[in-house]
């Protein structure tokens, strides 16, 4: 998910203010040590299916991690998805702050989300991008609060909720472990806008971005 600027929101690339320095863990620190990749677009037919369920906790999926936390920090987003880096794993990371600022950091396979419904259910229409559609930021109506369940890094039970930003990371990257974009949630008009807006910041991604700009963990 792009990183975006007040009104919180996106899941693209542009600066969250007033989060706090030092994130929460409540699973445990992401892992550091990959490599940067270049990000997987809208358009290529994993971004486009449901993915695979995790099944191995092992070395190959750390290391898949540590390449997505790498990339999700090197494209300055707030949470990547596997087939983000062109990998069918039904997995995400996160870097992302709540609406009070206060940051969360954790992994999540095969996530679970949980919503409010009924009189709790309230919906935030704050702007949201998508790394894999980079440059691009229109409103994008979700549920204000969220939370997800799956496992960590070595099959143990996690879960993680939270308001603001961060909900709508959860959902967000839970979308995309379901093949589902969040374009895919916008009117025709608002599709169109993005569209527009990403046309015109193209030349400021490359197909290589952001493996080419030199960056690792």
């Amino acid at each position: 998910m792009a990183r975006a600027t007040a009104p919180a929101g996106g899941l693209g690339s542009r600066t969250v203010t007033d989060a706090t320095d030092e994130p929460l863990a409540p699973h445990g620190p992401l892992p550091q040590g990959g490599t940067v990749r270049p990000v997987t677009r809208w358009g290529t037919p994993v971004m486009h299916r449901p993915q695979a369920p995790v099944t191995a906790y092992d070395d190959a999926l750390r290391a898949l991690v540590a390449d997505m936390v790498a990339t999700m920090y090197a494209a300055d987003g707030v949470g990547l998805a596997a087939c983000q880096i062109g990998v069918d794993q039904a997995v995400f990371v996160f870097d992302c702050p709540d609406a009070s600022g206060q940051r969360t950091v954790g992994v999540v396979c095969n996530p679970e989300l949980e919503l409010a419904e009924g009189p709790d259910r309230r919906l935030d229409e704050d702007d949201e991008g998508c790394l894999s559609f980079p440059g691009a930021f229109v409103p994008c109506a979700r549920p204000d609060r969220a939370r997800v369940t799956g496992t960590g890094l070595d099959g143990e039970p996690v879960a993680f909720e939270g308001d603001g930003l961060l909900a709508r990371c959860l959902q967000h990257e839970t979308d995309h472990t379901r093949g589902t974009v969040f374009g895919d949630r916008l009117p025709t008009k608002q599709r169109k806008k993005l569209q527009k807006q990403h046309d015109k910041a193209v030349d400021d991604y490359p197909l290589d971005w952001p493996a080419g700009e030199g960056a690792d963990a």
